[in-house]
């Protein structure tokens, strides 16, 4: 199984779009699978209305991203985001974690075609369960989330993982917002199929995800890592290592003599 990265720029870029542009080329850098950004209805966040990219250089960017090769979809946060992302054609849907019990929005996440992602941030699994109930089963992952920017280490509660896949029997993964590259690393040696990760340019740059975000060489870092864990898994089946095989003879003559 291959993780699947996803380099979320999210409103980091601050409605430049030569910016995200600049955010989308340090994704494909670093070896990340997709970039995912946030899409809203102006006057839908008033306090980060400065953040928001209006839908004419979204256009744009996404064009962008196509012409470059690297795969990208946008969290839309109202029905007219998501009205905008489906003359765009997007093929994944992330449902955000403050959306879960919103009914309305999830039907109408429900009839989009695609992929869809549910982030579980805030919730308990009765409220996971209904949202799966309106969305559909169907090519759904479902990803473990804590809420907070940034998130403590004591509150990550990775294991959470485990009850998601074990209850819903679906695909699960990680939406991280704790410090650093570790826990995202730690999710793929425990079987995550999406880990999704903010990140910036500076993290000390003002706005309120710079600081749950990591930078580009940590992003190319964790990337890394992540791929050596999973060549690390393996198979499972206990056997003599190809490497091993010319091994055996020299090592268990000299020490069985």
């Amino acid at each position: 199984m291959t993780v699947k990265i996803v380099a979320e720029a999210g409103i980091n870029c601050s409605s430049s779009l030569s910016t995200a542009k600049r955010m989308a080329d340090i994704a494909i850098e670093c070896g990340a699978d997709a970039v995912k950004f946030q899409t809203f209805s102006k006057d839908r966040f008033p306090a980060i209305e400065h953040l928001r990219m209006p839908w004419k250089k979204q256009k744009r960017l996404f064009w962008y991203c196509n012409e470059q090769g690297i795969k990208w979809f946008s969290t839309p946060f109202d029905f007219s985001a998501i009205n905008f992302l489906i003359q765009m054609d997007m093929k994944t849907w992330k449902v955000p974690s403050g959306l879960i019990t919103n009914t309305g929005y999830l039907k109408r996440i429900a009839v989009c075609r695609g992929k869809k992602i549910l982030s579980t941030g805030m919730s308990n699994l009765d409220e996971v369960n209904v949202a799966i109930g309106y969305l559909g089963r169907s090519s759904l992952t479902l990803l473990h989330c804590t809420s907070l920017y940034p998130t403590p280490y004591d509150q990550v509660n990775l294991s959470a993982m485990f009850s998601l896949r074990e209850q819903f029997g679906l695909p699960v993964g990680l939406s991280d917002h704790s410090q650093g590259i570790e826990v995202p690393i730690a999710a793929a040696a425990m079987g995550a199929e999406i880990i999704e990760k903010h990140f910036t340019f500076d993290r000390n740059a003002t706005g309120p995800d710079h600081a749950a975000s990591i930078e580009p060489h940590e992003l190319k870092q964790m990337v890394r890592s992540i791929r050596n864990v999973e060549q690390a898994i393996g198979d499972g089946v206990k056997k003599c290592s190809k490497g091993e095989r010319g091994m055996v003879k020299e090592i268990r003559t000299r020490m069985n003599n």
